[in-house]
């Protein structure tokens, strides 16, 4: 039976083989990329048992997805397979001032999924389920069944994650906080918070989701804070940056790593930010973790010692 379920699409996703500029790249590679699939490979790396849910379509890019989730050590028992609609297909082009990501997503599969899919069983069974706020953006079909979904008997987690290439804040501000209430653990990027929702601090943030028991709060390259019984601050690790997309991910992962482990609100946030570091050293959206042994020893260092901590591609 798995630890958790990670509910989403995902997409074949293309990335220029070294971190340049699309038009200008001359290699390629193409792998697995969605925000809730890329949650399950890094718990998955981190030995829990995790499963994946979502639509493919039955074309050669779905069976490569579905392939390469699979050897990542996620189970794939709750991906279902349509014929009528396509893989959706996503494409990265880093520039000097971040990546902007292209998205060819209409139609897909996975959009078609909605309230029916899944059974009572298997969206009760796993100890957590995580979700995103991707997942309402696709369908009027995806909206009800993440609505159904927020209503299991056992905790949900929630990555607000908002995709302004799907909706705009104007549109998503009002859904995305009310969904984000009903959750009961609440990933938010703080400049996120602010585009829709204008807020200025974590504080804010956590006043304006007053509901779920726990609101974590990622400020970019500075600090993480978690408010539930108590409030945990852990600064970032320095980090040089070789590609963002993909580090909240890794980071919510990190975290719900600490919880299932009964890791102390701190070292919840520090093996959210381990995670995180890592996957901004390289392109992939999964990059691998830190050995569980370094892990161990970043997690018992002092604050000093937490404090200097720097990684760097090299």
């Amino acid at each position: 039976m798995a630890e958790v379920l990670c509910l989403g699409e995902t997409m074949a996703l293309v990335a220029p083989a070294e971190p340049v500029a699309l038009e200008v790249a001359e290699s390629f590679t193409l792998a697995a990329g969605g925000a809730e699939s890329n949650v399950a490979v890094h718990l998955a790396a981190l030995g829990h048992r995790v499963e994946w849910a979502s639509r493919l379509g039955a074309d050669p890019l779905g069976r490569r997805l579905l392939a390469a989730v699979e050897r990542a050590g996620v189970g794939t028992g709750p991906v279902e397979i349509r014929s009528d609609a396509p893989t959706g297909v996503y494409f990265k082009d880093p520039g000097p001032d971040g990546t902007t990501v292209h998205y060819y997503r209409a139609g897909s599969a996975a959009s078609t999924m909605d309230e029916n899919f899944l059974s009572d069983e298997q969206v009760e069974q796993p100890r957590l389920l995580h979700l995103s706020g991707i997942t309402p953006a696709l369908s009027a079909g995806c909206d009800r069944l993440v609505r159904r979904l927020l209503r299991r008997r056992g905790p949900v987690s929630f990555d607000v994650n908002h995709r302004p290439a799907l909706w705009p804040a104007e549109q998503a501000a009002g859904p995305l906080r009310e969904l984000a209430q009903q959750a009961d653990i609440v990933f938010v990027g703080l400049d996120e918070a602010t585009a829709l929702w204008g807020v200025r601090t974590a504080e804010d943030v956590r006043r304006e989701l007053d509901r779920p028991r726990t609101v974590v709060v990622k400020d970019a390259a500075n600090t993480a804070t978690a408010f539930g019984e108590a409030v945990a601050v852990v600064p970032a690790p320095k980090v040089e940056v070789v590609e963002p997309v993909g580090a909240g991910d890794a980071f919510a992962a990190g975290y719900l790593s600490g919880l299932l482990r009964g890791d102390d609100g701190v070292r919840r946030l520090r093996r959210g930010h381990l995670l995180a570091a890592h996957s901004l050293l390289s392109t992939e959206d999964h990059s691998t973790p830190p050995d569980a042994e370094s892990i161990a020893e970043w997690l018992a260092c002092d604050d000093r010692t937490w404090n200097d901590l720097s990684f760097s591609a090299g």
